[in-house]
């Protein structure tokens, strides 16, 4: 019993961390990308050749 207050303890204590690496990440600025997703949609994929097609 001692062992599943130990593994309830040790989990919420590694949330917590991941709760505040998130948060930190968030105010750092990590996820700040306004522009990329509005103006992805009109470039277009480059068709990647083989070199034997590049021979031809």
């Amino acid at each position: 019993m001692k062992v599943l207050i130990v593994l309830i303890i040790f989990s919420m204590a590694l949330a917590l961390i991941f709760l505040g690496a998130f948060i930190w990440a968030v105010k750092r600025g990590q996820y700040d990308d306004s522009h990329s997703p509005a103006v992805r949609i009109l470039f277009d994929d480059e068709v990647k050749q083989t070199k034997e097609e590049k021979d031809k």
